[in-house]
């Protein structure tokens, strides 16, 4: 397999692969551009979130500042919405659904380190997916780790640290997020 082949899958991978990194410096190239487009340029900011990203619906809005380590592994579906400053590691696939708003500041960490640390210092890392329903909202400045799925109609709480699944219809808070309420 691959080094992008381990990432994907999860995998221990090395980031260093000079696949990964010429993957990355084009996200970074991509997220500059659309960083510094000017306010006025909404097509053009389309265009490159459609060029970054795996997939997008037709019907989006992206507020700038926004940053990801490849962007390919991103997957949106219709009207999405995601405000200013959002953080968002796709070592492996973010796959978000249809009427997402994703508040200020909110970070999607599909990626992680070993815990032993010999092994953490030679390099290795992974990942894990993160999967986000449809009519969701997450609040500003929650952070989603590895290996969450968040069902449909859930609300991630301002501030929230997520670091197991949601159940659909679920209201979560806190760090780490707990059930606060259920439909």
């Amino acid at each position: 397999m691959t080094e992008r082949e381990k990432m994907l899958a999860g995998e221990l991978y090395m980031a260093s692969d000079p696949e990964l990194v010429a993957a990355r410096l084009r996200a970074r190239e991509l997220t500059h551009e659309f960083n510094h487009s000017h306010p006025t340029e909404a097509e053009r900011r389309r265009a490159i979130l459609r060029s970054l990203f795996g997939t997008i619906g037709e019907r989006f809005e992206v507020e700038p500042t926004f940053r990801c380590d490849y962007g390919s592994n991103i997957h949106v579906g219709e009207r999405f919405y995601m405000n200013f400053d959002c953080v968002f590691l796709d070592v492996c696939e973010i796959r978000i659904g249809s009427d997402v708003l994703i508040a200020p500041g909110v970070h999607l960490y599909t990626a992680a380190h070993p815990l032993d640390a010999s092994l953490r210092a030679s390099g290795a890392e992974f990942g894990g997916p993160i999967t986000i329903g449809d009519r969701v909202w997450i609040g500003g400045g929650a952070r989603v780790l590895p290996n969450v799925t968040i069902g449909d109609e859930a609300v991630i709480g301002a501030g929230a640290v997520v670091t197991r699944s949601v159940p659909a219809g679920t209201i979560v808070a806190g760090n780490p997020a707990r059930p606060i309420h259920r439909r």
